[in-house]
């Protein structure tokens, strides 16, 4: 048992870390923070991560894991409802790593690995939702040039990174507070799928419609 005592302190150390970062954002929480919130000396702290970036990383690596899980579900998409489901899964753990996307242009400018690993999850977002396109197109959900979807793509993946940090912009003491998550999560879903109305078949378009309306609330 005693073998597993270290694994279980860095397990917390990451736990308290991801709330603290979602909470204030990751500039300004420090490690002294981070151990006084854990009740442990800062020398415990880092004998399991010795630097803050190893905080980051480990939690990035925890978030690009999810992800990429969840990715591969969008070769099964094949209707709006499927969509609408698919999206708010994703962005359900979009927010539970939000610091990332809160502060993704600080942490970028000083992570070199997040810098070029981030890349790659824009490019994997991107390849999904192409999947998610086409899968549509072939249930016949969907009628899009393909000419078109390359940019219809990279708009989805736009909306999708940058989502938290309008709501940020839009209301920045309540926007990220668990309590709104719910509603901020369905906007962020329903202004992605809008981006397809253009071409849904009018069945499609229609139970959209219906789905936005159920969870609409005032803005």
């Amino acid at each position: 048992m005693a073998k597993k005592a270290p694994r279980r302190t860095a397990e917390r150390i990451l736990e308290v870390t991801l709330d603290l970062f979602n909470r204030f954002g990751e500039p300004n929480v420090s490690t002294t923070l981070i151990s006084a919130e854990l009740g442990i000396s800062p020398g415990n702290l880092y004998y399991h991560y010795p630097a803050k970036d190893e905080l980051i990383n480990s939690l990035f690596e925890r978030y690009e894991k999810a992800l990429s899980e969840l990715l591969g579900a969008a070769d099964g998409v094949r209707n709006v409802e499927d969509a609408w489901f698919f999206l708010h899964s994703l962005f359900e753990i979009i927010w539970e790593y939000r610091f990332l996307y809160r502060d993704l242009n600080d942490l970028l400018s000083k992570n070199r690995l997040l810098e070029t690993r981030f890349q790659g999850v824009l490019k994997n977002k991107t390849r999904a939702i192409r999947a998610l396109l086409s899968g549509m197109s072939r249930s016949g959900a969907l009628d899009i040039d393909t000419r078109e979807v390359e940019a219809t793509a990279n708009c989805m993946v736009v909306v999708l990174t940058y989502w938290l940090s309008y709501e940020y912009v839009r209301d920045p003491r309540r926007a990220l507070e668990p309590d709104n998550a719910q509603q901020a999560l369905l906007r962020g879903a329903q202004h992605v799928l809008n981006l397809l109305a253009p071409y849904l078949e009018a069945g499609q378009r229609q139970h959209l419609l219906q789905l936005a309306g159920v969870y609409q609330t005032p803005t």
